[in-house]
């Protein structure tokens, strides 16, 4: 990189930080913090949606593995999530905007103490908060390592360097300050991926290269599933990524909350499954040829896209690339600490503290901020580590970490929306959850710590799924817990309407509000 290159990226983190502080006048209090208030449109949401799910984990561990095995780096990623996505349009999207709008919540899990219990909802506000540090270390560690290679800063310069910017303009903006810094990111991503598809299909022969350049790739480089990413990984992705992608991860269950209706909830989910079906194709075609372009160094070839870029780009433009790749780490990480700060301030820190039950909105807004950074902070610590043995390397982390666990955290969250599961109680939420922990363990570790290498990755990460969700469902049948107040509670998600379903809601269900008392903690716990 020279200067022209640095004057980019410089140029671009002045921009995230501005946006933070002009989105810092439309934050009030933890409903805008959090929830934008419920008053943005559907398209910002869907973009939103959409670049909240990626991060340089796309430039680095699917660039190895686009480079290794060819298009099933798109066929066991992002179609899975594309398809998750459009299934749960109608399914889940909906449903979770009708927390903020009928059940009046800041966080996504402020339902599960009245859908279940405080036991269930702190089990799962707990394990999620400290596997998204994991999750989101490995993003920093990941960002950090194609920022080494443009720029040669060690890693933990390049963490900090990252984690600061993100930690100014989504602390002081909010989820407001989150969504407009990811439509600026997407607009710079997309200049960036065309300018990168079209000088690849440059070098390789021009705009015929689209259909003349698979046969000089290696063999097998067209099979839609490889080595380890097989039929059985891409099904059991599909099943994963269905849940994560809908609201496992709560920072995508926001984007959902933050609309106006649930209308517009579902408009902006399928905005999203478009992208994912759409946008991915571009940014991997160049990963799919870089074989005939660049020879990885590393052995699993997540170096490749930086290499590639490195080489092929001129000044300038090469700026505007490694401002991609911030940009989609940034926008994930960012948005998850927003997610994780819900979580702890609203569902956490309420019941264990009694100063956190009656926190006036300024009061709130200061926790919420403070409990960002924190999360920032561990994340980025964790960061320094993501190669040690304990956790081997990024693109495991995120593949086999995230997906094997989210899963088992997901299931009661997720399902506990829907009518169908409404005689799935406290019992099968915890059960189902403490059973998937363990299933996750076990098929990846031995009894001794040590780990194992005699189980396929696609039971690895479904597996405690599986479990999970054979749990769950049965014990609601054997074990039934379906109570009026439980009952109502899932009418006034189910329905938009004020009918008799909503009036029995209404009656049954106390309400939460995001006031100074806004805790929505029962009064058997506040005493």
């Amino acid at each position: 990189m020279n200067s022209l290159d640095w004057a980019v990226l410089i140029g671009y983190f002045g921009v995230m930080v501005a946006i933070g502080l002009w989105s810092h006048k439309r934050v009030d209090n933890v409903s805008d913090f959090f929830t934008a208030g419920g008053k943005m449109p559907w398209w910002l949401s869907g973009i939103s949606h959409h670049m909240s799910g990626y991060s340089a984990v796309m430039f680095t561990g699917y660039a190895g593995i686009a480079y290794q095995y060819g298009v099933t780096s798109f066929v066991t990623w992002s179609l899975p999530i594309a398809i998750g996505i459009g299934i749960g349009a109608k399914l889940f999207a909906p449903r979770l905007n009708r927390l903020r709008s009928r059940l009046h919540v800041a966080s996504p899990l402020e339902y599960l103490k009245n859908r279940y219990n405080i036991q269930t909802q702190q089990a799962l506000a707990w394990s999620g908060l400290l596997l998204k540090i994991v999750d989101v270390g490995a993003k920093w560690a990941a960002i950090a390592t194609l920022l080494s290679v443009f720029t040669g800063i060690t890693l933990t310069q390049g963490i900090f360097i990252t984690g600061a910017i993100t930690a100014v303009y989504c602390t002081v903006g909010g989820l407001w300050a989150d969504a407009l810094t990811e439509l600026g990111q997407f607009i710079i991503q997309l200049f960036a991926g065309v300018a990168m598809l079209v000088i690849a299909m440059s070098k390789l022969g021009g705009f015929s290269s689209l259909w003349t350049v698979w046969d000089k790739l290696p063999e097998g480089h067209t099979d839609p599933t490889a080595g380890p990413y097989t039929v059985t990984f891409l099904l059991a992705y599909l099943f994963i990524k269905t849940f994560e992608y809908n609201g496992g991860m709560w920072n995508q269950a926001q984007r959902y909350m933050a609309t106006d209706s649930a209308r517009s909830a579902t408009r902006s989910a399928r905005l999203s499954a478009v992208l994912w079906l759409v946008w991915p194709t571009v940014l991997f075609f160049p990963m799919w040829v870089a074989p005939l372009l660049v020879e990885a160094k590393k052995p699993d070839a997540s170096d490749s896209y930086a290499l590639m870029t490195e080489q092929l780009l001129p000044h300038g433009l090469l700026g505007l690339v490694v401002v991609g790749f911030f940009s989609h780490t940034m926008a994930m990480c960012s948005s998850d600490a927003n997610a994780i700060s819900a979580v702890f301030t609203r569902d956490i820190a309420p019941v264990f503290s009694r100063a956190a039950r009656t926190w006036s909105n300024r009061s709130g807004l200061l926790a919420a901020r403070l409990s960002t950074l924190a999360f920032l902070a561990l994340s980025m610590a964790l960061a320094t580590q993501i190669n040690s043995p304990a956790f081997k390397d990024i693109i495991s982390v995120v593949i086999k970490w995230v997906a094997g666990l989210m899963g088992p955290i997901a299931i009661p969250f997720m399902l506990g929306l829907l009518r169908r599961f409404r005689r799935s109680g406290p019992t099968a939420a915890l059960t189902s959850w403490a059973a998937g922990l363990l299933a996750f363990y076990f098929t990846n570790y031995n009894f001794d710590g040590s780990v194992k290498t005699d189980v396929a990755l696609q039971y690895q990460v479904a597996l405690p799924l599986a479990i999970s969700l054979v749990l769950y469902v049965v014990i609601g049948f054997i074990k039934p817990e379906d109570t009026p107040e439980r009952d109502a509670l899932i009418e006034m998600i189910n329905t938009d309407d004020g009918g008799p379903a909503g009036t029995a809601a209404t009656a049954g269900v106390p309400t939460q509000k995001t006031g100074p008392e806004g805790t929505g903690v029962p009064e058997e716990v506040r005493d």
